[in-house]
C-alpha cells in the first residue's frame, strides 16, 4: 500500500522560497506519476505540477507558477520535491502530493486521475 507524506510547508515572506517534499513508503515512487495540487478554502483543488513515471520524466506546470516552481525526483530517497521560488501571497494554500499509474500527460491536472494522496502541508506567504 502506497503512503505519501508531505513536508516542508510553512510561513514565508513574499519573494521567499520553500521546498516541499513528498516521500513515499510501501512502493517505489518512480513507478508512479506524481502530481502536486493545492487548495484554498471554498475552492476546488488545483493542479500545480506533475512529473511522469519512468525515465522520460515529462513535467508540467500550471501557468501561474511557470518559471518559479520546479518539480524533480530523488529516487534514492523515494521522494518527489517541489522547489518554490519567488513565492506570492496568492500561492498560499494547502499543498498535496498525489500518485497514480493511469495519469495521462494531457490530463495531469485532474485530481480524480490519481489514486493516492498525502495529508497535505500548509504554505502561507505573507509579510
Amino acid at each position: 500500500q502506497l503512503q505519501l507524506v508531505e513536508s516542508g510547508g510553512g510561513l514565508v515572506q513574499p519573494g521567499g522560497s520553500l521546498t516541499l517534499s513528498c516521500k513515499a513508503s510501501g512502493v517505489t515512487l518512480r513507478d508512479y506519476t506524481v502530481g502536486w495540487f493545492r487548495q484554498v478554502p471554498g475552492k476546488e483543488r488545483e493542479g500545480v505540477s506533475h512529473i511522469s513515471l519512468g525515465e522520460g520524466y515529462t513535467k508540467s506546470y500550471e501557468a501561474s507558477i511557470q518559471g518559479r516552481f520546479t518539480i524533480s525526483r530523488d529516487n534514492a530517497k523515494n521522494t518527489v520535491t517541489l522547489r518554490m521560488n519567488n513565492l506570492k501571497p496568492e500561492d498560499t494554500a494547502v499543498y498535496y502530493c498525489a500518485a497514480g499509474t493511469q495519469v495521462v500527460a494531457r490530463a495531469w491536472n485532474l485530481a480524480h486521475r490519481y489514486d493516492y494522496w498525502g495529508q497535505g502541508t500548509q504554505v502561507t506567504v505573507s509579510s
